[in-house]
């Protein structure tokens, strides 16, 4: 009797120790999953790529465009589509890249890209002022599309994320976009994070990542402290002044790179006192750049004396200007204003002004203190209102006089984007509602001018004109700061467009 409960007993201990060692090797094969988290500083409540205006379908590498910019010398290159030519910079004949297929392993061919693109068209103005396509005709692997009129830069308008190509006949696109990317979307939580599948028939080869997990935090602070926890791996934008405690932990890596990217005051010109030049010169003459460039972003960032980076050709080398409090005193007498009573005013009427910012990005709220503090010494009142999407925001109300916006104003390497964006007024983001005819004219021009030498010659007059009129006050080029962990995370690049961020060849140790 004793040796058959002994037996027993054995054989009893046997299995609890084969399950125990299965449920431990199950656990170190999730383990060993190849995923990241990372933490990003803007959150969506909408994965559709051809609205979003946080581009996270792009970003998380869902999906892809026609056009890639290359972000090592700013030249357009193949992605989605291998080849495209024209001969009278109107009428374009693109290839489409061979045996790409959506992540629903349908056929990525011309009819289903022309669906795609007229559906971006459709849904989003900007894309369809920005396109400016008459037609588009699909044969096999081949598209010819007709602009409405000579447009030789048109290529490099199909990088803009939103752009994306998708399949249309999956149409929860707020939640599940298909499309051609190294990673599918597993769950989207809006607001919160999108969790990523890797694709493996990706036509670039499937990712290193089995999984990925893109995750939104407006806070700063929360995402520094993110990383130092191990709750992410990769944070973008973490706080300035939690860095040197972040490069002090071993293993984790803090890069700065220069982008294309301007902080900007942007002025709502439908405002009757930014109708005058003195007052947009008074607050462009009190927006101290250099001490916000190194209190602020401390030296994370170039002074900005005009949109573009002093890096590109057609970055002009503008007149030295008068700033300061006394400057921008002199400005606002010229306009008429005296200070009465510690209240700067006009016909017995104060200068106020009420200012936008968002905390996505987190130097912009100081930098708008900063400024509240300076007019305020100036008898300016200056009320702040937080907002979260500026974009939305701007577009539907004109209840504002300045914003402190972020823009990137070169992601292709040219001009033209931001210029016809900002200044024309059909342009996607022309917040302001400038309406100039003389620089409408200038942009018109520019769309049809080809060859970089002039190009560059007549962005640079326009851009010398628009600082002439004070259209907006630029404060500074701000880099883009990225900490990760670099005992698990490899083969990170920081993109200098921030386009392209997860994909198929980051990897883990």
């Amino acid at each position: 009797m004793f040796r058959k409960y002994k037996s027993l007993f054995i054989l009893f201990l046997a299995v609890f120790l084969l399950v125990a060692c299965s449920s431990e090797t199950a656990k170190e094969q999730e383990k060993k999953k190849k995923e990241v988290n990372l933490l990003f500083n803007f959150a969506t409540s909408s994965l559709d790529p051809n609205v979003d205006t946080s581009y996270v379908s792009l970003r998380a590498g869902i999906t892809e465009t026609l056009v890639h910019l290359n972000d090592k010398d700013l030249t357009i290159e193949p992605w989605l589509a291998e080849s495209w030519d024209s001969k009278d910079g109107q009428l374009w004949e693109f290839k489409l890249r061979e045996e790409v297929t959506f992540q629903n392993g349908k056929p990525m061919d011309g009819e289903a890209v022309k669906a795609s693109l007229e559906r971006a068209m459709k849904d989003s103005l900007a894309i369809k002022n920005a396109l400016r396509i008459d037609s588009i005709e699909a044969k096999g692997n081949t598209l010819m599309i007709k602009t409405e009129g000579p447009f030789p830069e048109f290529p490099s308008e199909l990088v803009h994320p939103n752009t994306s190509i998708i399949d249309v006949t999956e149409s929860d696109y707020i939640n599940k976009p298909v499309g051609t990317g190294p990673f599918a979307v597993s769950k989207f939580t809006p607001g919160t994070a999108v969790d990523l599948k890797r694709y493996d028939s990706y036509w670039g080869g499937a990712a290193k990542l089995e999984k990925a997990r893109f995750s939104f935090n407006e806070d700063a602070n929360a995402r520094s402290l993110a990383l130092e926890s191990g709750d992410a791996d990769i944070v973008f934008r973490p706080e300035i002044e939690s860095l040197a405690n972040l490069e002090a932990i071993d293993g984790v890596t803090v890069e700065s790179t220069s982008t294309f990217r301007v902080h900007q005051m942007t002025m709502n010109l439908e405002r009757k006192a930014l109708q005058d030049i003195h007052v947009r010169k008074a607050i462009d003459a009190l927006i101290d750049r250099s001490s916000i460039a190194d209190t602020i972003l401390q030296g994370h960032a170039e002074v900005a004396t005009g949109p573009f980076p002093s890096t590109f050709s057609f970055a002009p080398d503008y007149p030295k200007k008068e700033n300061g409090m006394e400057a921008a005193r002199e400005y606002l007498e010229k306009a008429g204003y005296k200070k009465v009573h510690d209240v700067m005013q006009k016909d017995g009427k104060p200068l106020s002004f009420t200012l936008l910012t968002y905390s996505s990005r987190a130097d912009l709220p100081l930098i708008a203190q900063v400024f509240q503090s300076d007019a305020a010494q100036l008898g300016i009142d200056v009320k702040i209102k937080q907002i979260e999407i500026p974009e939305e925001y701007m577009a539907a109300n004109r209840d504002w006089d300045l914003t402190t916006y972020s823009n990137l104003t070169a992601p292709r390497g040219d001009a033209g984007y931001y210029l016809n964006a900002t200044y024309h007024p059909n342009g996607a983001l022309n917040f302001s509602g400038a309406d100039d005819d003389h620089l409408t004219a200038l942009i018109d021009k520019l769309n049809v001018t080809v060859g970089q030498k002039k190009r560059s010659d007549l962005a640079e007059e326009i851009a010398m004109y628009v600082d002439e009129q004070v259209y907006n006050s630029f404060i500074l080029h701000p880099n883009t700061l990225v900490a990760y962990n670099s005992n698990k995370v490899e083969n990170w690049i920081t993109s200098r467009s921030e386009y392209y961020i997860l994909t198929n060849e980051l990897d883990v140790k």
